[in-house]
C-alpha cells in the first residue's frame, strides 16, 4: 500500500479564491493584495517553525492580513477582515482536485490530506469544496504544532496516517512543501499548474512534476504497471 500526503493550501483549495471579495475592497489592487497577503502567511509559519514559537494557522492568517492592510493603506473594517478570514474556509477547489482525487480511488494507495491548517477549518474547507469523500483522511499540523517545511512536520505525518514505512508521496503545488519533503526524505510530486511557475533553485529537485492532480493518477498508474 502506497501513502499520499496531499496538502490543501494551494494544491487542493485555491488560496487566489480570496480575490473576488477583496476587490470591493480594494479595487484593481486585489490580485496583488491576494498574493501579498498569502505569502506574508506563509512568511509567519516559516518564522514561527524556526522560533519554535507556534501560533496556529488561522493567527498567522489574521496577522498577515493585517500587515498586508498597514502594506497597502488600507484602512479595512474588522468586520471586513473577518469575512475574509471566514473565505479561508471555503476555498474553491482547483478544478483538478475533484476529478483528481476521484481517479486516484481506483489505485491501491491512501490519500490524506496533510495540511499547516487547524482540523476543525481542513474539514469545513474540505466537505464546502466536496473533496472530504475523496480522501482516507486528514493529518492537521496543529496537533504538532509546527509548521511546514520543517521536519518534524513530515516525521508527524508518518505518525498520524500510521505509514509503517510504507512507500509514501508528498503531493504538493507548493515549491517549498515538495523540498521540505524530499530533504526529509519522503517521494514529492510537484503540481506546476502554470508553465510559468518556477520551483527554487536551492539544489532539492521534485521526485516527479505533473501539471494536474488527473496528471498525477496517471503517473501513479504508469509506475504501478512498470513495477509489476
Amino acid at each position: 500500500m502506497m501513502y499520499l500526503a496531499i496538502d490543501v493550501y494551494g494544491t487542493l483549495v485555491d488560496t487566489a479564491g480570496v480575490t473576488d471579495q477583496l476587490a470591493g475592497l480594494v479595487g484593481d489592487r486585489a490580485p496583488e493584495f491576494a498574493t501579498a497577503w498569502r505569502a506574508k502567511q506563509l512568511e509567519y509559519t516559516f518564522r514561527r517553525a524556526l522560533m519554535h514559537d507556534y501560533a496556529d494557522l488561522p493567527t498567522c492568517t489574521r496577522q498577515a492580513l493585517d500587515h498586508t492592510c498597514l502594506t497597502f493603506g488600507t484602512d479595512m473594517a474588522a468586520t471586513d477582515r473577518d469575512a475574509l478570514m471566514a473565505l479561508y474556509r471555503r476555498l474553491p477547489a482547483f478544478a483538478d482536485a475533484e476529478p483528481g482525487l476521484r481517479a486516484l480511488r481506483d489505485l491501491p494507495l491512501r490519500p490524506f490530506a496533510f495540511s499547516n491548517g487547524n482540523r476543525d477549518d481542513l474539514d469545513h474547507a474540505l466537505e464546502a469544496a466536496a473533496l472530504a469523500p475523496l480522501l482516507a483522511g486528514v493529518v492537521s499540523l496543529n496537533e504538532a504544532r509546527t509548521f511546514k517545511p520543517h521536519p518534524a512536520a513530515y516525521a508527524y505525518f508518518h505518525r498520524a496516517a500510521q505509514t509503517g514505512g510504507a512507500e509514501t508521496w508528498l503531493v504538493s503545488g507548493n515549491p517549498f512543501d515538495v523540498i521540505g519533503a524530499v530533504t526529509s526524505g519522503m517521494h514529492a510530486v510537484w503540481i506546476k499548474r502554470s508553465p510559468t511557475m518556477v520551483f527554487d533553485p536551492i539544489g532539492v529537485a521534485p521526485t516527479a512534476v505533473v501539471s494536474s492532480l488527473i496528471e498525477l493518477t496517471a503517473m501513479f498508474r504508469e509506475r504501478m504497471r512498470v513495477a509489476k
